[in-house]
């Protein structure tokens, strides 16, 4: 083979490659080394020998691969290396560099101005600097070259290394970073630049390799983490006091690199508005902070203050922003609003401390530093955000800062508290307690930390007078409202404070308008200063509306605001009202409210026009469009932030997922902003139940909102039970709790959906709203009362009842919804909590789902009746463990998963709490709601049910289990209760609530359970006594007697009272109708006889019956009957029969009045029954002599037309009661009747007397009746008058109108009612006044006439000043007074009166007693009794006969 000059241009591996391939040989191999060491000896080429190595290297990297030269390269140059160095005398090292260096300058040698500009290497510059520094490797790994004289000869010439190449010699392991740190100052010196030049620099969009090589450069991976962890490694280890000053000059040194690295971060992040922006840089390097990144080259000590360093550089850089700056940007500065890159680095750098640690610190650089507020309180707000255990912690470093504060008197502490608290509370209910909260718990009471001395209250004045030329609207309104606690020798001092903060508020324009007309303002400042007036305005129009539609009548508030504050009534609330929409067919709250506004002149008439035209013009649009004054579509970043939150959800990261729910909070504050983040004093809630929700986005976001949780309880609920999940329900309920508005919105969804859709719920639905609703109840201390409108619920009550009360049984697929959510309810909570301790498991229970479940699984199931599970009971440990599974298991029914849970012990340990136990009355109110028609049970299985859970279950039970304590009184009572009850509800809120149907509720089955039990008590005397028939009539009587006197009680107002009395008592008639009449007529033995005992039933008549007679003084056919059928049904119990039923008919006769008139009115139909009633139970014996009396006096009274005046030996009232029918009977002004008065002698027989009396009063009644009922009363009168011409000579008559001195005529007033008798007065007058003239004289001579007129007019100028007068007739008969002309009228004659009478009619004491009755009242009567009676009496001691 011959070797010329060309070839230098022919490689050695080309003709090596130009050869034949033969099958190698040993001797063949040998002979061509030799042949190509002596041709490299002829070419001696290094240079290009390196550069041919490198490029076969760079071939078998592409793919193109070259056999026959794969096992020489290496050899062949470190052997020639070798030689040339022997040659030339020098070592092979110095040989290698020159070489490699030469390379290396040729490889990264740049071409332009575009490649000075580069930060990283091309791509095929890459590709041949990897190869060379991989056959470096190789030399290094023979021996054949040093790498620490590589680089002193690399740096010789001052030439700075990029960081491509720095990262390459490290990753290749020739040189590493920390040598070249530690021995090199020029290139720390350069590190931190041309780090923060890569950072910045962004690569040609076409150069993706380059992008990938940059983001690894940054990344874990890369050379960035590593610099920076031989930077804390060096700068941040103790060094000891005999360190060598070199060594601790590079400890300050690198210090200053991670600063100045530190520095830039915070500088590019401030620049930036988003992440985005500031590009990836950045972000990769808040990455670093990892301690188990920077651990690699430090130790962990070197770490923690390498971390708590940079914290401190963070917190205090650049702090240009005064106090005074932070008060008022401070709202811009939340979680929420920051820069998530400045998040981002709190986060990592806060990372491996605790959090007390964190705030001890953040204390101490507050006190001894110039900080940056904005970073301080955008840390603050990462550590509340990210840490749940930081409120408690929080809490604390306010209470010490406070304290500190006033010992010493401390501006800095006072206002580092305030900037602190109002930060925290700016992140929402669900992380930190309201500002208002905060400022009423720490100065609101005599306890607060300024209630020491007057010295600390004028030193908390005079800081809260500095802040307010620079404090936000919010806060100042906080402190207006919620004033310090201030003693009352000191309020001068407040009320200095309150006058500037009102002037302040006037000169923002927010003064007393923009708190609303209601006080409905925001604490929290979630609101922006200009749109949160217009959010007070929609307030104040809603609370209007509602008010209006509630009282039909415009708000007090409203209409003092249009004159007072007119300029807010005008400006704020009417544009708010009149806000344009498409008006509704029917007239809603807004629309009545208006139109009753317009017609009181309060809205402007062109205002009014321009409503009006904007209205017609938004209905010819779009409807149904929703707009939002936001950047984006809040619905679309809504439904984005809660897909991110489901998948940190399943993965589990705590952190991150508290600052997604941070970020879905404030997306939700734009979709609700009539409700910022907290309201002032705000406790309760209204939820309308009976209009549709509104707007249409509300209700997405809604929808959205429970469908998120229901997807993300469905994927934690896969992988873990609820005792094993995070607590991230928890929280998201928590964040849905600060907003007023969205959990209005979200409350009136959820009744909706419990009490109109959820037969159409899958069981997905019911398990993820169930385990909602679960924690809505948990949160209950933190979250608002709820009122239902209308008031199904007497009182606010909290979430979860609210929403329980949704959940009706009143049929068989209510029933079945209601049982499989309180599954899924209790079967989470009772999981939920098995975690926690034993008093804290039933927090996750709600009482009323639970009772629920008490009250519908034996009701279902009636296998669960016949098993009995105590607290204490075992269950098998598989049920324990299958009782989730079956809750979620879809192939599983309610039954499977009711009996298990019904079997759990946990379950029924519940029942031990008082709040837990289901009681009778409880289970009487389910009972009564079920509609008979469309019950899951049948009629038999209804009553076999029933049975059982009265006489089986809830008799036997102890009262303080809800029980009867096996009393059967007890237990008819309770039943009595809910009868009552039941017929006293409301009935348009049972409609709406129960969804009655026309075929009614169980209560005819329940009635018949009482009418079993009370027929069973007095039969075999359960009672516990031995005369059962006693017993059970003390029982009823006692029963209604305590009901009335509740429902008196119980309303304060008369009228209210005497309404509420009513209805009891037609409440317990209808009850009392549907009982044995026997029951309550007593039977008592004594003597060897046994006896009827009336009194009871008498008094019941007398003192119940009687106020709720209509007409007064008659009580119906039904009732009368009921009561006579029972003395006649008991007294065959006795031994003589007739003899007792005279007896009782006498007693009623002489104490129950109201009774025998009513027996007189009703006898025609009466008579019949009771002899039948008689002949059937005294085998056809005619009536008691008494009761056919009746008959013998009606038989008379028709008769006394006729002549016949000898009357029957009945007492007065019975004669005079059938008189009275009779007269009613003959057309009332019958003259015969008129006629045939006269033939009775009061004059003569005193019976008669007492007979025309007793007629008297009752046509007096009836004169009053007809007065009330607004009629005509020509027939009253006339038969009066007849009356009158007969009795007037007799004083007797006036003592009818006489409430104390009435005598034998006492009793005839438990005919009619108090209304009445209180009237009596009215009538004396007004039937005196339309008498005529004649009668009228001799009336006024009658003895006693001027003593009653006296006292007649007195109580009736009574009755007027008390407002008890009956009110005017539409159309008043013709002879007939009007109301309002009888006291003018009764007073005049009643001066004549006294005129005429001599002063001989009455003594001296008759006349100073009704001086000092007329004194107060009427001066003028007074002084006529005086003139004309008091003359001088000629036998003074006359006045003591």
């Amino acid at each position: 083979m011959s070797v010329n000059t060309s070839c230098e241009e022919t490689s050695v591996f080309r003709l090596l490659a130009g050869r034949v391939v033969k099958r190698p040989r040993q001797e063949d191999g040998q002979r061509l080394q030799e042949a190509a060491i002596q041709l490299l000896e002829q070419q001696q080429n290094l240079s290009r020998l390196l550069r041919e190595v490198s490029d076969l290297d760079r071939c078998r990297q592409t793919g193109d691969q070259r056999p026959a030269a794969g096992g020489i390269t290496g050899s062949l140059l470190e052997r020639e290396l070798r030689r040339r160095a022997t040659e030339l005398g020098v070592p092979v090292a110095v040989l290698s560099v020159k070489l490699i260096l030469e390379r290396l300058t040729e490889i990264t040698a740049t071409e332009g101005d575009e490649d000075e500009r580069r930060e990283l290497l091309t791509s095929s510059q890459r590709v041949q600097l990897c190869v060379l520094l991989e056959s470096s490797r190789e030399l290094m790994s023979q021996g054949a070259l040093c790498p620490k004289l590589l680089w002193q000869e690399y740096r010789r010439d001052q030439k700075l290394p990029t960081l491509e190449l720095v990262m390459h010699l490290h990753c290749c392991s020739i040189l590493s970073l920390k040598y070249i740190l530690e021995t090199d100052e020029g290139v720390r010196v350069c590190l931190a630049s041309q780090l923060k030049a890569l950072c910045s620099w962004t690569p040609p969009q076409e150069d993706e390799e380059t992008e990938q090589v940059q983001l690894k450069v940054l990344s874990r991976c890369g050379v960035f983490p590593a610099v920076v962890g031989v930077l804390v490694g060096c700068g941040f280890e103790l060094n000891s006091e005999a360190a060598a000053p070199e060594r601790r000059r590079i400890s300050l040194l690198c210090c200053s690199l991670l600063d100045e690295l530190l520095f830039w971060l915070l500088d590019t992040v401030d620049k930036s508005l988003t992440s985005q922006s500031a590009g990836a840089g950045p972000e990769l390097w808040i990455q670093i902070f990892d301690a188990s990144l920077c651990g690699v080259s430090a130790s962990a000590e070197a770490v923690r203050r390498f971390f708590t360093h940079s914290l401190t550089q963070a917190l205090t850089y650049k702090p240009r922003l005064t106090v005074s700056d932070a008060i008022a940007l401070q709202n811009d500065w939340t979680f929420a609003k920051a820069n998530p890159l400045l998040m981002s680095l709190f986060r990592k750098l806060a990372v491996i401390f605790s959090v007390e640690l964190l705030l001890r610190h953040l204390q101490q650089v507050l006190e001894t530093h110039e900080v940056n507020w904005k970073h301080v309180l955008c840390f603050l707000s990462t550590l509340l955000v990210y840490n749940p255990s930081a409120p408690p912690s929080l809490r604390e470093l306010l209470s010490r800062l406070l304290t500190s504060a006033f010992e010493g008197y401390d501006l800095e502490h006072m206002i580092t508290a305030f900037l602190l608290a109002r930060q925290g509370a700016l992140e929402g209910a669900g992380i930190f307690s309201s500002y208002s909260d905060w400022f009423k718990m720490s100065f609101g009471g005599s306890s607060g930390f300024h209630a020491s001395s007057k010295k600390s209250l004028v030193f908390l004045l005079k800081f809260l007078s500095d802040l307010v030329p620079f404090e936000p609207p919010q806060y100042l309104k906080v402190h207006v409202l919620h004033p310090p606690f201030i003693p009352v020798k000191h309020r001068s001092l407040l009320m200095e404070y309150i006058s500037l903060a009102k002037t302040r508020l006037a000169d923002l324009k927010e003064s007393v308008e923009d708190m609303g007309l209601y006080e409905d303002i925001s604490g929290a400042g979630g609101a922006s200063g200009s749109t949160q007036p217009q959010c007070q305005a929609v307030q104040d129009v809603e609370k209007a509306v509602s008010l209006f539609e509630s009282t039909g009548r415009i708000s007090a508030t409203v209409m003092e605001a249009s004159i007072f504050r007119r300029p807010y009534f005008l400006t704020r609330f009417l544009p708010a009202l009149l806000k344009p929409r498409v008006l509704p067919v029917k007239a809603d709250g807004r629309m009545s409210l208006i139109e009753a506004l317009k017609k009181a002149d309060k809205i402007p008439a062109a205002q009014y026009s321009s409503y009006v035209e904007s209205c017609q013009r938004q209905r010819r649009q779009d409807r149904s469009a929703v707009c939002l004054d936001a950047a984006d579509d809040p619905l679309e970043v809504l439904k984005v932030q809660l897909q991110e939150f489901r998948r940190l959800v399943v993965d589990g990261n705590d952190g991150d997922m508290m600052a997604q729910l941070s970020r879905v909070s404030h997306t939700l504050s734009v979709v609700f902003p009539g409700r910022p983040d907290e309201l002032i004093g705000q406790t309760v809630i209204e939820v309308r139940v009976d209009v549709p929700l509104s707007p249409e986005l509300h209700v997405k976001v809604i929808n959205m909102i429970l469908r998120n949780f229901c997807q993300c309880m469905l994927d934690t609920s896969r992988a873990n039970p609820p005792n094993k999940q995070n607590p991230w329900a928890s929280r998201f309920v928590g964040v849905l709790l600060g907003n007023t508005q969205l959990m209005s919105s979200l409350i009136h969804r959820l009744w909706d959906l419990f009490h109109n859709q959820g037969s159409v719920l899958s069981a997905a639905h019911v398990l993820g709203l169930a385990s909602f609703v679960v924690h809505l109840h948990n949160s209950a201390s933190h979250s608002s009362l709820i009122q239902l409108v209308p008031p199904i619920l007497p009182e606010p009550v909290p979430v979860g009842e609210a929403l329980s009360a949704a959940l009706v049984c009143s049929t068989h697929t209510d029933m079945l919804f209601c049982v499989r959510f309180c599954l899924a309810a209790v079967c989470y909570g009772t999981c939920r909590g098995d975690s926690l301790p034993q008093q804290q498991q039933h927090d996750f229970v709600p009482s009323s789902l639970y009772k629920k479940l008490l009250y519908l699984i034996p009701r279902l199931l009636p296998e669960a009746r016949r098993t009995t599970v105590t607290a204490e009971g075992a269950v098998d440990e598989s049920q324990e463990k299958n009782l989730w599974s079956s809750a979620t298991d879809a192939s599983a029914t309610w039954r499977t998963t009711a009996w298990r849970l019904w079997r759990h012990a946990a379950f029924h340990q519940l029942e031990n709490k008082p709040e837990y136990q289901l009681s009778f009355s409880d289970w009487l109110v389910n009972e009564l709601r079920v509609q008979r028609s469309e019950d899951a049970l049948s009629d038999p299985e209804r009553q076999e049910y029933q049975q059982w859970a009265c006489l089986e279950l809830f008799w036997p039970r102890a009262e303080e289990q809800g029980g009867c304590g096996g009393d059967m009184r007890s237990l008819c009572s309770h039943l009595l209760d809910a009868v009552m009850d039941q017929q006293l509800k409301d009935q348009s809120l049972e409609r709406l609530h129960h969804r009655t149907s026309a075929t009614g509720t169980c209560l005819p089955d329940i009635i018949s359970r009482l009418q079993e039990f009370v027929c069973e008590m007095e039969v075999t005397g359960l009672s516990g006594s031995r005369s059962g028939r006693a017993d059970v009539c003390d029982f009823l009587f006692e029963f209604i007697s305590r009901r009335c006197s509740s429902a008196v009680s119980s309303i304060s107002a008369s009228v209210g009272s005497e309404l509420s009395l009513q209805h009891t008592l037609n409440t317990w008639n209808r009850v009392l109708l549907a009982l044995p009449p026997l029951l309550f007529v007593k039977v008592t033995a004594g003597g060897g006889r046994t006896t009827l005992d009336c009194t009871t039933l008498m008094e019941h008549v007398n003192q119940h019956q009687r106020k709720v007679c209509s007409p007064a003084g008659l009580m119906s056919y039904h009732l009368t009957s009921h009561f006579l059928r029972g003395v006649l049904s008991a007294s065959v119990c006795c031994g003589r029969p007739t003899e007792e039923v005279n007896k009782a008919w006498s007693q009623i006769s002489l104490h129950c009045p109201l009774l025998l008139t009513c027996t007189v009115h009703w006898w025609e139909r009466l008579s019949p029954v009771l002899s039948s009633l008689w002949s059937r139970v005294c085998d056809g014996e005619p009536l008691p002599e008494q009761l056919r009396l009746l008959t013998a006096c009606r038989h008379w009274a028709h008769s006394v037309a006729r002549g016949l005046s000898s009357a029957p030996p009945a007492p007065p009232l019975l004669l005079a009661s059938s008189l009275h029918c009779a007269w009613r009977g003959r057309g009332r002004g019958n003259q015969s009747f008129s006629t045939a008065l006269n033939l009775l002698r009061p004059e003569r027989m005193s019976q008669d007397r007492q007979v025309l009396v007793l007629l008297l009063f009752l046509c007096v009644n009836d004169h009053l009746l007809l007065l009330l009922q607004e009629k005509s009363d020509e027939e009253s009168l006339s038969l009066f008058s007849d009356l009158l011409s007969v009795l007037v000579d007799s004083s007797d008559w006036l003592l009818i109108f006489k409430s104390s001195e009435q005598g034998v005529y006492q009793s005839v007033t438990m005919v009619t009612s108090e209304e009445l008798t209180r009237l009596m007065p009215w009538a004396f007058y007004s039937l005196l006044l339309q008498l005529s003239a004649e009668l009228l004289q001799r009336a006024v001579s009658c003895p006693g006439f001027l003593q009653t007129a006296v006292l007649c007019y007195i109580r009736l100028l009574q009755l007027f000043l008390d407002g008890h007068t009956p009110a005017s007739a539409a159309e008043p008969p013709e002879k007939q007074l009007e109301p309002s002309q009888i006291l003018s009228k009764a007073k005049k004659f009643l001066l004549r009166v006294i005129s005429q009478t001599s002063p001989a009619a009455l003594s001296s004491a008759q006349l100073r007693r009704l001086e000092s009755q007329c004194a107060d009242l009427d001066p003028e009567v007074t002084a006529a009794l005086s003139v004309h009676l008091s003359a001088p009496s000629l036998s003074p001691e006359m006045d003591f006969l």
